[in-house]
């Protein structure tokens, strides 16, 4: 943990030093000086830049692929050059340390934002707006700490179990700023009291409007993280109040054409968008590039991952889904070309900006959205009350371009929702840790083109058991050496 700490020492003074590069050079090089960092609201405000700023670079890109291409809907092309190999091929292919940057990321974020909300409890607002804006900025501080540590819980632990949390091992509790604390890991029960903890202030403080596309954490934004947080620990009726909330709301409108759908992913139309972190000419984001591979000059596309037969015949020809988070490509693979590939087109980049002719891959990149909760009331309510479990499925599938479905209960319910789920969710990120939740194993689709794809050992036809344990990511080796309170996971 020493390590990761250290660096965060860098990073936190970074922040400060926005505030006044003079008080800086104050400050033992070891510390921060709370007292010289949050003298006034725009001190805070400072810090909630610096926030965000940070948190633009925690989206997508390498928060996202690595569980995606460990998954069973992903093929490796001929031509991907073991570029996040070792998560696809899992087993001793896989180790603890091809997590260390995810893992070190996310606790240097954690470092600053206690600073952030030790400091601001100082600041005195001498006005309602100031207090209002105050108040905001400590709401966004303790929501986007029940963000990291909900994202570290994820990897890191096992899948709450509301009847073993309690001595099921999470990850290290961090709740001040502190170069020498080594500490344990705490139970998944904690960390995610501690989550809840924050996002009950959050929801108690902020003071922004609702607003589509919002670049902040809105109320919605604070509602829709409520609504995944408490379905990830199983609490159905808090998921589903909290998702059918933001439904019944009609903020956010599903989009039911396919020209409104194609808007949302290639031009960042804003309709179903509760949250996201915009990109723009001189701002970029993290990319999930690894789908598509455009070759410009040779007109042809060189994906270092491609789409198993299996997860495309998932989309019926009539859901709309299907002709925009795919498309069909000439690939061109080991020298040999391919018509009619389907490639994930979901992340296509915008053409509004592209800094040359081709794609730079840069799209706002979605934090939070309306077609996830409709899932999350769904299958919250599934375990709940198959009425309106059936009510939030038909609403996500009409919307798509399928039919509406009736008289499901059970297990045909839940294997509906799950394949929903699924559907919407494919390539977000999310459809490891939802295997994980649901305690299914694979095994990898086959390929649409053999010839385009890797063979063998850890590529094609690999089956993982449900039990699994590179289900759960293991602790980087440098941490425990630091750090030998950290307990280990199984299999690593």
């Amino acid at each position: 943990m020493k390590k990761i700490i250290l660096g965060l020492v860098g990073a936190a003074m970074i922040l400060t030093a926005i505030t006044s590069c003079k008080k800086l050079d104050l400050k033992p090089y070891d510390a921060i000086d709370i007292t010289t960092g949050f003298n006034t609201v725009q001190d805070a405000k400072y810090w909630n830049t610096g926030l965000y700023s940070a948190f633009r670079a925690r989206t997508y890109g390498t928060f996202n692929i690595p569980q995606e291409v460990q998954g069973d809907q992903l093929n490796a092309s001929g031509d991907f050059g073991n570029r996040n190999g070792s998560f696809h091929r899992w087993g001793t292919f896989l180790n603890a340390d091809d997590f260390s940057g995810v893992y070190a990321s996310y606790y240097s974020g954690l470092s600053n934002i206690n600073v952030m909300i030790k400091g601001f409890e100082q600041i005195q607002a001498t006005a309602g707006a100031q207090t209002d804006s105050l108040n905001t900025y400590k709401a966004d501080a303790r929501m986007m700490r029940a963000y990291y540590y909900h994202e570290l819980a994820s990897r890191f632990a096992k899948a709450y179990n509301p009847a073993t949390a309690a001595n099921d091992l999470g990850v290290p509790l961090v709740t001040e700023f502190d170069l020498n604390a080594k500490p344990a890991r705490a139970s998944l029960k904690a960390v995610y009291d501690l989550i809840l903890s924050d996002l009950a202030i959050a929801k108690s403080l902020n003071k922004r409007a609702n607003v589509r596309g919002a670049r902040y954490f809105t109320p919605d934004a604070v509602l829709a993280f409520e609504a995944r947080v408490k379905l990830a620990i199983q609490d159905w009726a808090g998921a589903y109040a909290a998702a059918n909330t933001l439904i019944t709301s009609g903020r956010y409108p599903l989009y039911n054409t396919a020209a409104g759908l194609k808007s949302y992913w290639a031009t960042d139309a804003t309709q179903e968008d509760i949250m996201r972190i915009n990109a723009t000419l001189t701002e970029t984001v993290n990319t999930n590039a690894i789908y598509l591979g455009l070759n410009g000059a040779g007109g042809f596309f060189q994906p270092d991952f491609i789409p198993t037969q299996p997860v495309v015949d998932s989309y019926d020809a009539a859901d709309l889904r299907k002709n925009v988070y795919f498309e069909q490509k000439l690939i061109q693979i080991q020298g040999v070309r391919y018509n009619n590939v389907w490639l994930v087109n979901k992340f296509p980049g915008n053409p509004g900006l592209f800094t040359t002719t081709f794609t730079n891959y840069q799209n706002a990149n979605k934090v939070f959205r309306i077609g996830e909760v409709y899932t999350i009331a769904a299958e919250a309510a599934s375990n709940l009350n198959a009425s309106d479990a059936l009510t939030a499925l038909n609403g996500l599938r009409t919307a798509r371009g399928l039919g509406a479905l009736s008289g499901l209960t059970g297990a045909a319910l839940t294997t509906e929702v799950r394949a929903e789920r699924t559907r919407e969710l494919n390539f977000d990120g999310f459809h490891l840790w939802d295997l994980k939740r649901w305690g299914l194993g694979f095994t990898r689709g086959a390929a649409q083109v053999a010839g385009a794809v890797v063979q063998g050992t850890g590529f094609t036809g690999l089956t993982i058991s449900a039990t699994d344990p590179k289900f759960v990511w293991g602790f980087p080796t440098n941490d425990l050496i630091l750090n030998p309170n950290i307990v280990q996971n199984p299999g690593w």
